[in-house]
């Protein structure tokens, strides 16, 4: 994988994780690669070496595996801290000078793991982008321009307390004038052109789009 001084890095989650296609865009600009405890299943699934694997290593399956690499390539941490192990794997990837991070796997398991890797997009260093099993998750400022997307479903929530000033285009239900406050959003939007516009002009979105099978 490359260096961190590319300003990219992948951060890999335990729990199911996307097919190594959704990931290849990203892939193909070299990113600095972190494991996260059981993210390194992941990362031999999609047939990836991980630069650094990081957690208190409770729940990796594939342990001969993790033991095979060099020691300086593991960073054990204690079961009992104040961190998880994507909160440590994404600290780590900006302490290493990464300023675009995306993450992968993730998906099923414990509720209480989703909701803290969704908090993520709520702080100051969020990532850019999630990649699940089935779906991405971005977060939105300002302005958001997908394509090739025609026919996908597409979610939006607030992240804080209001979003407003909302305007879009290739959606079938417009977020034009629409204000959001926390606990509201648009569920199961339909994108219906060939490319998607969103403006945002105060507070920012989540996005939650599915990703063609």
């Amino acid at each position: 994988m490359g260096e961190a001084a590319g300003k990219e890095g992948l951060l890999l989650l335990g729990g199911e994780g996307p097919q190594r296609r959704h990931l290849q865009a990203f892939l193909s600009r070299a990113p600095y690669v972190i494991a996260a405890d059981s993210g390194f299943d992941l990362a031999l699934r999609l047939g990836l070496v991980p630069d650094l694997v990081v957690g208190d290593m409770d729940s990796v399956a594939r342990s001969r595996r993790l033991a095979r690499l060099p020691r300086e390539r593991v960073r054990r941490f204690p079961r009992d801290k104040d961190q998880t192990d994507a909160e440590l794997g994404l600290r780590l990837l900006r302490e290493m000078g990464c300023a675009r991070v995306v993450l992968a796997g993730g998906g099923g398991g414990r509720l209480d793991h989703l909701l803290a890797i969704l908090g993520l997009f709520e702080g100051q260093a969020a990532p850019e982008a999630w990649i699940t099993a089935r779906e991405e998750v971005r977060r939105v400022e300002g302005e958001l321009v997908l394509s090739g997307c025609r026919g996908l479903c597409i979610s939006f929530f607030p992240l804080g307390e209001r979003a407003a000033e909302m305007s879009s285009a290739g959606l079938k239900w417009p977020l034009d004038g629409l204000e959001w406050s926390r606990g509201q959003g648009g569920v199961s939007n339909l994108i219906t052109e060939d490319r998607v516009l969103v403006r945002i002009g105060r507070g920012r979105l989540l996005m939650v789009l599915e990703l063609r099978r």
